[in-house]
């Protein structure tokens, strides 16, 4: 009887992707073909592949598809085995062979398993499922009545059938893996035996002699390898660990395995994120023991998940109150951190027109309810009721929230988001220039300080569109318009004040909530002592951007006659003729009510009278800035125990929200710091 004899297609180098039906596919390679019967020699078989690939026979693993099942691999490392590949493909002409190193199977493969897409790591310190050597111990988990019992419960256990899914998989502890593994076994009628059994790997194999089925669940190794790298270098890109992986240890590794591996890498270096969530009560009351007069406070879901933060330290409260002028600017920056999220930014000017920070939070996203609570505990966080002007969207809640709970206070639109909003509701077709012509009038239009000067600019608009026109008299010009606007903005028409918050997180977002949160307070504590000490130095009576732009207005004076009288109203004529009050600060030019700051009448004024000592423009000189920073933000130490014994933040839990960044490449958006 003639032997029977299969063409063995022999692949190597590629690797395998899973399709929609679970079926693995084998992509990319080499591939050679070797003639096989059911009188080859394994060795030799073995051999004639090492040749041909130019591999060791030391570390190759050979495996196959049983006809008609595309999900399981099986091994071929014996004779035995040879013969069953051999017989099980007795009526096809050829039997694909896949060649893989065992190196390669320490990293991602399982034998005798389905390879599937990861699974996004729901804690910490996960175990993945990878191949292993296998190095015996004599001790075996499961005893005879174990498996006997296991056995009886087979028909029941259908649904354990699928428990273990392949190359991938991640669990949340030894225990999970372990309880696992004992159910597919029960499912599949089979006994097993540990090999490896600790807190950082387990490895098992089945417990019939010759059997090549083994499973191995271990902390990330791409972790192990790339954490001391990736320390020295941050932005370490998932794409450079796929090349530098490849060419170091011949592991070709997928995007989302070196993504993973980096993530949990960044776990060990910087602490967990789960604990991070857990330590927010003590944290907040670290915050606010060591800086007396702030506030930290969060709140979580009822089901203890994680909801929002809010953070106003003392000396950024005391700063905005005793030295900036009562405007705030609210701005929203989204967060590119593993639970996602969205941090809310209150800020001030001060004296110079520097940014200065006076609260934030973090929230689990943007919403009006969120805007709600964080204007609350602003409120009952500043000790003031002197009006304030907020510098912000328009959007409705955001509106609403300001007006409700800062009574009498006034809610500026950002000019920026005003003109986005006119171009997304213009129907008309226009030319780019066109377009720049319209945003032109209506940023002079916000601007102008008289409303005259504002139906200019209005009516030039109407020229290029009737319907722009429109839209400007239905857009509320009392909430942004410089004319008829009722509060003080001091010139300042858009709300991304947040760029200071946007840049410190840029660096920050990427970690723990209490980390980034920290970093955001070292930052700020830097602010502080920095312009404190170069304000200093300054021996100008007012800050150098007010000093420049009084320099500007200066030099329209020489075009100015002022006409003198014996009260404190003056005329003075140039282009146009102007009165001045000097006793309210006022001109009729509106510009000294709008920036705080002399125009040219007032100076020219000044000048006539010989008033050069006249202290003027006292909320923008030196000494209302360093009373900005004159407060210092105090350390925060470790939050491994309280401060007190008797501490009942440490008996609250907090966990992370229940939404993630999906695992595998982040998309590509750059944060949204303009509104």
């Amino acid at each position: 009887m003639a032997a029977k004899r299969v063409i063995a297609v022999c692949q190597s180098g590629g690797e395998f992707e899973t399709d929609d039906s679970g079926e693995l596919l084998y992509k990319g390679g080499d591939a050679h073909a070797i003639d096989v019967d059911d009188q080859t020699k394994f060795e030799d078989f073995k051999t004639e592949i090492g040749e041909m690939f130019n591999l060791s026979m030391n570390t190759m693993s050979i495996k196959y598809f049983l006809p008609g099942n595309k999900k399981t691999l099986i091994t071929v490392s014996n004779e035995k085995d040879l013969k069953r590949m051999i017989k099980f493909h007795g009526n096809s002409a050829t039997v694909d062979v896949f060649i893989m190193m065992e190196e390669e199977n320490v990293a991602h493969d399982v034998s005798n398993m389905p390879a599937k897409a990861p699974v996004d790591p729901p804690l910490a310190a996960p175990l993945d499922i990878v191949d292993a050597h296998n190095n015996h111990i004599d001790a075996p988990i499961e005893t005879a009545t174990e498996i006997s019992s296991i056995l009886t419960l087979a028909k029941s256990t259908q649904q354990w059938q699928n428990t273990i899914t392949g190359v991938g998989q991640r669990f949340t502890g030894v225990q999970e893996f372990r309880e696992t593994i004992r159910k597919y076994a029960i499912a599949h009628q089979f006994a097993f035996r540990y090999y490896k059994n600790d807190s950082n790997r387990v490895t098992v194999k089945c417990k019939v002699e010759g059997c090549p089925w083994r499973i191995h669940a271990s902390r990330s190794w791409v972790a192990s390898i790339i954490k001391e790298r990736l320390k020295a270098f941050p932005h370490y890109k998932p794409k450079d660990i796929v090349t530098d992986i490849k060419q170091e240890f011949g592991i070709q590794l997928n995007y989302s395995q070196a993504w993973r591996g980096k993530e949990i890498a960044r776990e060990q270096l910087q602490g967990s994120y789960k604990v991070a969530y857990s330590q927010l009560p003590l944290f907040c009351e670290r915050i606010m023991e060591t800086n007396p007069g702030s506030l930290a406070t969060y709140s979580t879901k009822e089901d203890s998940s994680f909801h929002r933060l809010f953070i106003a330290f003392h000396a950024c409260l005391c700063g905005f109150i005793q030295g900036c002028r009562p405007l705030l600017f609210l701005d929203s920056i989204p967060l590119n951190s593993k639970y996602q999220g969205t941090l809310l930014a209150a800020t001030a000017a001060d004296g110079d027109d520097g940014v200065f920070p006076v609260a934030f939070s973090v929230v689990d996203a943007e919403t009006d309810e969120n805007w709600h609570w964080f204007l609350l505990q602003l409120k009952s966080a500043l000790p003031t009721t002197c009006p304030i002007t907020f510098i912000a969207d328009i959007q409705k809640g955001l509106r609403e929230s300001i007006s409700e709970i800062f009574k009498g206070s006034f809610h500026g639109y950002c000019i920026r988001y005003l003109t986005e909003q006119l171009i997304r509701d213009l129907k008309g077709q226009f030319s780019h220039e066109m377009k720049r012509l319209m945003i032109d009038d209506l940023h002079n239009a916000a601007l102008a300080p008289r409303p005259e000067l504002f139906q200019t600019y209005h009516e030039s608009i109407k020229k290029i569109s009737l319907e722009a026109y429109n839209w400007v008299i239905q857009s509320e010009p009392q909430n942004w318009a410089n004319a008829y606007f009722p509060g003080a903005r001091y010139n300042h028409m858009t709300s991304n004040f947040g760029e200071l918050f946007y840049s410190w997180v840029s660096d920050a977002h990427e970690l723990p909530i209490t980390q980034m949160v920290d970093v955001i307070r070292q930052k700020i504590m830097e602010l502080i002592y920095t312009r404190r000490a170069t304000s200093d130095q300054w021996l100008t009576r007012l800050t150098p951007c007010m000093e420049e732009k009084l320099a500007k207005e200066g030099m329209k004076v020489r075009t100015h006659q002022v006409l003198l009288t014996a009260g404190s109203i003056f005329e003075v004529r140039g282009e146009s003729t102007e009165i001045v009050d000097m006793d309210r600060w006022d001109c009729s030019c509106k510009s000294w009510q709008l920036s705080a700051l002399p125009c040219s009448h007032a100076i020219a004024v000044i000048t006539a009278l010989d008033e050069t000592h006249m202290t003027i423009a006292l909320d923008t000189s030196q000494r209302k800035l360093q009373v900005t920073y004159a407060e210092s933000i105090q350390p925060i130490p470790d939050v491994e125990r309280p401060l007190h014994k008797d501490s009942s933040s440490a008996l609250v839990t907090v966990t992370p929200p229940p939404t993630r960044r999906p695992p595998g490449r982040p998309s590509i958006k750059k944060l949204d710091h303009t509104r």
